[in-house]
């Protein structure tokens, strides 16, 4: 083990600790973290309380021993993989609801909650967190606030940031801080819940939050609209939106993604480009999908069908829902690189799918296109022969060619996932060199000694290096 961490028997928990093999190999790694930068922590802490995060941050702070927050393990981009070793902070036993408020439409809940545990939670006074992410029922509050995460309803409800109110957080010396408030808004000082939310625990790590909360439409409909090609989707959804239909979901599939849907789930999905559609209103939901069918027929829409029940509903949604784990078990010889969500102004959102598909054919790699459609997120899978260095090679290219294509049209490397390890390199290309060095700044500020979550989102670190002018020891 790199790091002693004896200390911790000496601290006065409510929660646990181990070294135990099982249990630190168990947070080597996240979803997203490529096999050769899994690295197993020195111990594993399982806090109870806030006291509990501020003993253990106050003394590995002290120590130079690093801390990298962990939860379901959900994450896209290696965030929760503890580069340098040291303590990883389970935050899986702080799952909590603390209290329900449905007279403000708000709910205070502690970071190890799952996302659809809150929904279920509020559902019973006809509530629910409108921006969960398509993970939503494996994920916890704390990483989609570490991410500022968003999903298939962000087109009308935006994303996690929009919906918090209040942060209680710990920072790197143990110092416990509330950022923002529970009224419904403030000009009040620094904006400091915005600077918390999607910094990947690199600058405190969030205890409990207060979220918004949304009243159940009284109206659902979802449906499915197929189309003879990826163009015609594309631009019937920028179409779509820009005419300003009230869509709260609009997800693209094209017929490489529709294709493997049908073989994971054994489906009968057409193979052919196709668009999936959820309205919500209280009132009035026939006449916008009356709208959205308009425009999409002025765009040679080939089949647009609304379910009747909500099992019809649910089935539909079934293939979108499984895209991730559809291209994972799609060729035995193949294996998924970094995982894409670059996202572009809506204007834009036909011309990067095109132009990650004639790369596809450029340079002969499958990669299934399919997204969040309706606010420019687009998400990309290249699959690659992993003992092949050639064909890798060539799906790293592919994949860099897409991220800076998405720059140049005005877009991000990230819209959802997080910079984490596998976006650092294209942290100067979006935001340019002085702006990083303000980023720099301010995690020096409230983290001098880079304990939390070193290794992650600064350029720098894809050398190894953390970011401070102390060394390790």
């Amino acid at each position: 083990m790199g790091y002693d961490c004896a200390f911790l028997d000496d601290l006065d928990l409510d929660g646990s600790v181990s070294t135990d093999a099982s249990y630190r190999e168990g947070r080597a790694t996240d979803w997203g973290t490529p096999p050769d930068l899994e690295t197993l922590p020195d111990a594993v802490v399982w806090p109870a309380s806030t006291s509990d995060v501020a003993a253990v941050l106050a003394a590995a702070n002290e120590r130079g021993v690093p801390v990298t927050p962990y939860a379901a393990g959900s994450g896209l981009e290696g965030s929760a993989a503890p580069t340098h070793g040291g303590i990883s902070l389970d935050m899986t036993r702080m799952d909590g609801i603390v209290e329900v408020r449905p007279d403000d439409l708000q709910v205070d809940v502690e970071p190890g909650v799952i996302g659809s545990d809150v929904d279920e939670a509020v559902g019973r006074h006809g509530l629910f967190f409108p921006p969960l992410p398509s993970s939503g029922d494996i994920s916890t509050i704390g990483g989609m606030i570490a991410t500022d995460a968003s999903g298939m309803k962000t087109v009308k409800y935006g994303e996690v940031s929009d919906w918090v109110l209040r942060l209680e957080a710990v920072l790197a010396d143990g110092r416990v801080i509330t950022a923002g408030t529970k009224a419904a808004k403030s000009s009040s000082g620094y904006n400091l819940k915005d600077l918390v939310v999607g910094s990947e625990g690199t600058l405190a790590v969030v205890t409990e939050a207060t979220l918004k909360l949304a009243g159940i439409p009284e109206q659902k409909r979802a449906g499915r609209a197929i189309f003879p090609t990826i163009d015609d989707a594309t631009s019937a959804i920028s179409d779509a939106i820009t005419s300003g239909v009230d869509v709260a979901t609009i997800e693209l599939l094209d017929e490489t993604t529709a294709t493997m849907a049908n073989a994971y789930a054994g489906l009968d999905l057409p193979d052919a480009p196709m668009v999936f559609l959820e309205f919500h209103a209280d009132h009035g939901i026939e006449e916008e999908v009356e709208f959205c069918r308009t425009i999409f027929e002025a765009h040679d829409v080939s089949q647009f069908e609304m379910a009747a029940t909500e099992s019809e509903m649910d089935r539909l949604w079934q293939a979108r829902k499984d895209v991730a784990y559809a291209s994972r078990e799609w060729d035995d010889d193949l294996e998924p690189l970094h995982p894409g969500d670059v996202t572009v102004p809506i204007s834009k959102y036909p011309e990067i799918i095109r132009y990650a598909r004639d790369l596809a054919a450029e340079y002969d790699l499958t990669i299934p296109c399919f997204g969040h459609a309706g606010d420019g997120n687009f998400h990309y899978v290249v699959l690659v022969d992993p003992d092949d260095p050639d064909h890798v090679a060539a799906g790293e290219e592919v994949y860099a060619r897409i991220v800076d294509r998405a720059l140049e049209l005005g877009g991000t490397a990230t819209g959802e996932h997080g910079i984490g390890l596998g976006k650092r390199e294209f942290l100067v290309a979006e935001h340019g060199e002085a702006t990083v060095e303000v980023m720099r700044a301010i995690k020096r500020a409230l983290d001098p000694r880079d304990t939390l979550n070193p290794g992650k989102m600064f350029p720098e670190t894809l050398e190894g290096k953390r970011i401070r002018g102390v060394d390790d020891a």
